[in-house]
């Protein structure tokens, strides 16, 4: 079994986030040699106020 976590800022929509899943899947399946089934794939999903760069949080952060 292979689990891949992937943590990003949230506000992406679900058809996305599908896809991302999708192909992360079908990767880790081909490079691996694993099965389909047995790919994992968790999303953390942070909001902007709890993540930063740059000593800056990307709430405060203009454009983001």
């Amino acid at each position: 079994m292979v689990v891949l976590k992937v943590t990003m800022l949230e506000g992406r929509p679900p058809e996305k986030k599908r896809e991302l899943v999708r192909r992360l899947t079908e990767m880790a399946s081909r490079l691996l040699g694993e099965p389909y089934e047995e790919v994992r794939v968790i999303l953390y999903e942070v909001r902007r106020d709890q993540w930063a760069a740059g000593g800056v949080l990307f709430s405060d952060k203009e454009g983001t």
